[in-house]
């Protein structure tokens, strides 16, 4: 979109945008009903039956408890989401989001059924350690990505431990874990064969 001056506005990465427009519709629904969208989109055990627990294990990221929630998630998603659905183009950058969605809810599902798993945190964590992973190159994990892996999941396992909070801190790791391995299985590069040839 561009005005005669030759200035615009570069809608530079459409899922994190739209991922970011729709997670705002919903809250502000959600405000509008009294935070009544959490039961029918958070990630929770109801039954195989169900038809709306196999969407809500996709839909949980997009609900947000308050406005603290929806801000802390989307300020990371939109400074970081960017240059990684620019490096790992969109299409696959979709898909990374709807299967670390799907793995936090189901987890959220098999191990805590009775509570609804809300929020884009999953997301961010994803996000924090596929952007680490960035740098690495053939046969080498970068110490950066260890040190990043180490503190975000290591604070993740010790406040979940330790700490009586409303956070879904197994849902952290799993989007860590998630972006680890994504990060690992989009860069790293196959070995060059060698020339010795067998018979």
């Amino acid at each position: 979109m561009k005005n005669k001056s030759g200035f615009g506005i570069d809608l530079n990465s459409p899922v994190v945008l739209g991922m970011t427009a729709l997670s705002f519709v919903m809250f502000i629904i959600s405000r509008i009903f009294s935070g009544g969208l959490t039961m029918l989109f958070g990630a929770y055990r109801t039954s195989f039956a169900d038809p709306m627990q196999y969407l809500r294990l996709f839909s949980h990221i997009l609900i947000h408890a308050d406005l603290g929630h929806f801000t802390a998630n989307f300020m990371m998603i939109l400074a970081i989401g960017p240059m990684v659905e620019e490096k790992y183009k969109s299409g696959n950058f979709c898909l990374m989001v709807i299967i670390t969605a799907f793995v936090t809810g189901l987890i959220n599902v098999i191990f805590f059924p009775g509570r609804a798993v809300i929020g884009a945190s999953g997301i961010v964590f994803m996000l924090i350690l596929l952007a680490s992973f960035t740098n690495i190159r053939q046969g080498k994990i970068p110490l950066s990505v260890l040190l990043v892996a180490f503190l975000y999941i290591g604070n993740e396992i010790a406040a979940g431990l330790f700490t009586q909070d409303n956070i879904s801190h197994l849902s952290h790791i799993a989007g860590g874990v998630c972006g680890a391995c994504f990060g690992y299985a989009f860069n790293i590069k196959t070995p060059p064969a060698n020339n010795i040839s067998g018979s």
